[in-house]
């Protein structure tokens, strides 16, 4: 009964997508690539040797893989790569992917699509980064006794899983999934107690990324002579950025004045958004990055307005602010963090385990009003004591947090070499 709810929820799903492509810009991408995917599949170079396959709902999930993905294809380079997407965010900017041969949507998850995908692709083995549990899919891949793993999973008592009519879903992933490499240890108790023996933890793979970043980080020659206009000011980075956090900032700057230089790089770049961020900040010369060559004198705000740059941007800030803590949630801290810069967000921050973390420990900092900001930002850029103290917090956590990547593939090729000479 519960395959079948669950695969009327999904044709239901596909309709309202359907529907919704008619006038919405992202729904018309996932369609037009559901129409593509299987005869794009049917002449690619995946399936007709040894295949591993690459799930990630969006483009951050994407981001978790890639150390897991980078690395298993230099340990087999005997492998071809597929990575799939479910979101337009993901498909749309790493669709030309170099370390993959082939990427595309993942087609809806109804049986007929499941069965179809996985005969084409016939892969030797398959990933999931976090979450995105398709059922039908996961119905296929262990009909066929295909390895199959998930990693950086977290899961809560909260989730239907644990739930009483989640008896079905917990099943699935009891049969499904080869091993659970899960983040903490709460969620590999809680697969254990409800019958899920084969978890442990790995931790979060975003750490091994977010370092690889650091590592080879890109300079912005541009970006080092804006700054030098201020060389006495601090740089506040704002990632991400929201109308509530841009608010915020803009009070910061009226206190702060001159001793300030700001750098944003907004969550949203169209034209009504920069337009919007340029009216707030008018009085300190609000600059695009890609006017600055052109016209950045008297500016001490700089708007990145293009895609591909923030996690490399960190490098220059002093303390990095991350948006989206008033909207459903805070955006990647590590991408700073890693740079050993101090963090500051809006209060909903909680589903993030690193956020929690690092405020405990001291190298993280979330507030409510406008004065809790201005608290944490004027003892961050003007006494040398609490600054120094949070950005070692953030060094030695993302430290201690580094090797996920090691310990999913020791795993992984342990069981491979059982799989692939049975």
């Amino acid at each position: 009964m519960m395959r079948v709810l669950y695969t009327f929820g999904i044709h239901c799903y596909s309709v309202g997508v359907r529907v919704a492509s008619l006038f919405n810009p992202k729904a018309a991408q996932m369609v037009a690539g559901w129409k593509r995917t299987f005869g794009r599949l049917a002449v690619a170079p995946v399936g007709k040797e040894k295949t591993a396959w690459f799930h990630a709902s969006s483009l951050g999930e994407f981001e978790q893989a890639r150390p897991v993905l980078e690395t298993f294809r230099q340990q087999h380079p005997d492998f071809k790569i597929c990575v799939t997407f479910f979101s337009p965010s993901g498909y749309e900017v790493r669709k030309d992917y170099p370390q993959a041969d082939f990427v595309s949507y993942l087609p809806m998850d109804t049986p007929s699509n499941a069965a179809r995908y996985v005969n084409l692709l016939h892969p030797t083995v398959v990933f999931f980064a976090k979450y995105d549990f398709w059922f039908n899919y996961l119905e296929q891949l262990h009909r066929r006794e295909i390895p199959t793993y998930i990693f950086s999973a977290i899961f809560r008592p909260s989730q239907y899983f644990f739930k009483w009519y989640g008896v079905w879903f917990l099943k699935h992933l009891q049969r499904s999934f080869t091993h659970l490499f899960v983040q903490n240890e709460v969620s590999m108790e809680l697969l254990k107690k409800h019958g899920v023996p084969q978890t442990s933890i790995a931790g979060d793979t975003r750490f091994d990324r977010v370092h690889t970043i650091a590592q080879g980080a890109k300079r912005f020659p541009e970006i080092e002579d804006f700054l030098s206009q201020y060389a006495n000011s601090k740089v506040i980075l704002a990632g991400s950025s929201w109308e509530p956090d841009e608010d915020n900032l803009k009070h910061y700057m009226d206190h702060a004045g001159e001793h300030v230089t700001l750098i944003l790089a907004p969550h949203v770049i169209n034209d009504t958004h920069l337009e919007h961020i340029e009216s707030v900040f008018s009085k300190y010369g609000c600059i695009r990055y890609s006017r600055l060559s052109a016209d950045e004198a008297m500016s001490r705000v700089l708007v990145i307005d293009n895609i591909g740059m923030l996690s490399s941007l960190y490098q220059y800030a002093d303390v990095a602010y991350i948006g989206g803590g008033f909207g459903r949630g805070i955006h990647n801290i590590l991408e700073a963090v890693t740079f050993g810069k101090p963090v500051v967000f809006g209060p909903n921050y909680h589903k993030f385990k690193e956020a929690c973390d690092l405020i405990a420990r001291g190298g993280a900092f979330s507030y409510v009003s406008y004065v809790q900001l201005q608290h944490h930002l004027d003892g961050l850029l003007s006494d040398p004591n609490i600054y120094i103290t949070a950005s070692e917090v953030c060094k030695q956590y993302l430290e201690e947090n580094l090797g996920s990547t090691q310990l999913i593939l020791a795993k992984v090729n342990q069981d491979l070499k059982k799989y692939i000479t049975a």
